[in-house]
Formats: structure tokens, C-alpha cells, sequence
């Protein structure tokens, strides 16, 4: 888990399912691994988990920003349109 942005209004954290080791026992079911973005918006304490197709969208965004540095307001901006996806409410575990 990495902390990508944290502002006022927003948190970004990526998680990486790590790659199960080799000696590791292998589940009756197969799992598969997912890695994924979960955007907290702080000012209706509502969180949004992206993975698959979504998370893919938002890497592009990433790696975007990684070539041309965006602006503070870029960011929010960007974040602003995944925060109508946000429909779990943030708690403390």
C-alpha cells in the first residue's frame, strides 16, 4: 500500500497484491490478483476502490502526471470526476 496524494479534500492510496511465493500452499479456488486505487474523498467521507478496467483508466491519468507535472487544482480536478463513484462510507478499522 502506497500513499500517492493527500490533500484537504483528497487521499490516494495504490495497492499491490503481492506475487504469492512459490512454496506458498495454492488456494482450492483460484484468486486472482488484483491491483487497484482507492480514492477517499474527505469532504463526504466516502471512499471508491478502482480495479480492473477503472484502475487501468486511472494509471493512465499517473503516468500522464508523471510526464507533465499537473497542477494542485489539475489533481483535484481529475479526482473531483471519480468521487460520484464513491459510495462506501469511510471507517476506522
Amino acid at each position: 500500500m502506497e500513499l500517492l496524494y493527500n490533500s484537504d479534500s483528497f487521499a490516494v492510496v495504490q495497492l499491490q497484491v503481492n506475487a504469492p511465493e512459490a512454496s506458498a500452499p495454492q488456494p482450492a479456488v483460484p484468486q486472482l490478483a488484483r491491483h487497484g486505487f482507492e480514492i477517499v474523498d474527505k469532504r463526504s467521507g466516502k471512499e471508491v476502490y478502482l480495479d480492473g478496467s477503472w484502475a487501468e483508466m486511472f494509471q493512465q491519468h499517473l503516468s500522464a502526471w508523471a510526464k507533465d507535472t499537473p497542477t494542485q487544482e489539475e489533481v483535484e480536478n481529475t479526482l473531483e470526476s471519480y468521487s460520484g463513484l464513491a459510495n462506501t462510507p469511510v471507517s476506522m478499522h
